[in-house]
């Protein structure tokens, strides 16, 4: 007689997709009530909770407090555009700037898609202990991504052998994420095309342009 019962992994996919959708249905919800100039710190859980269908007491089933949404949200906003800079940097960069800038593209896409969410994240995140231990570990892990690829690169002699590798990854992922922030102001004087091939350049003068030629 076959069992009635669903095996352990099927049950635990159901659950988790279950919670999928219910963080991307969560995420568009909070997405468009930031888009409406609230403050996160102004919206009340009851109107998240009303907004995305589900009663409150469910609400906190998955998130507990509103810094631990906010984390949550925040994984999913910057999980493409962190992919797509880490990628960069775990490629051979033969195609020069091309790829870096393709990378760019891809990040500000992911910005502009979320980027109620990451302002939030920005503001809060100066204030609030859990959620500023969870950016700066993000911002580190990244950096540490790029540390690992510059390093690998005065080893193989393809970059100076005296550049800062840690003031480098700062600076780098500071320059990133400044130059988004004021190329989405409203007033901004460029498109998001111009500001990803200005980045694109500049990431990769800054890496290589004091090495050897690699356009060989």
């Amino acid at each position: 007689m076959p069992s009635l019962t669903r095996p352990p992994k099927v049950r635990q996919q159901r659950v988790d997709d279950l919670r999928d959708d219910f963080e991307q249905r969560v995420l568009v919800v909070l997405e468009d009530l930031l888009a409406d100039g609230t403050p996160f710190t102004e919206l009340a859980v009851q109107r998240i909770a009303k907004a995305a269908n589900v009663a409150r007491s469910t609400f906190y089933r998955y998130f507990p407090d509103k810094s631990q949404l906010l984390i949550r949200m925040a994984d999913l906003a910057t999980e493409d555009l962190f992919g797509a800079a880490e990628e960069w940097w775990r490629a051979d960069h033969a195609d020069a700037q091309v790829s870096v800038v393709a990378a760019m593209q891809r990040m500000i896409a992911g910005f502009r898609e979320h980027r109620w969410v990451l302002v939030a994240l920005n503001e809060v995140s100066a204030y609030d202990r859990d959620v500023g231990r969870y950016w700066r570990a993000r911002v580190e892990g990244f950096m540490a991504v790029v540390c690992a690829r510059l390093e690998a690169e005065q080893r193989a002699g393809t970059i100076d052998a005296n550049l800062d590798v840690l003031a480098t990854a700062i600076v780098l992922t500071s320059m990133v994420e400044r130059s988004i922030s004021v190329g989405f102001m409203s007033d901004a004087p460029i498109g998001d095309d111009q500001l990803a091939h200005a980045l694109g350049r500049a990431i990769w003068l800054i890496v290589y342009g004091s090495g050897p030629d690699r356009s060989d």
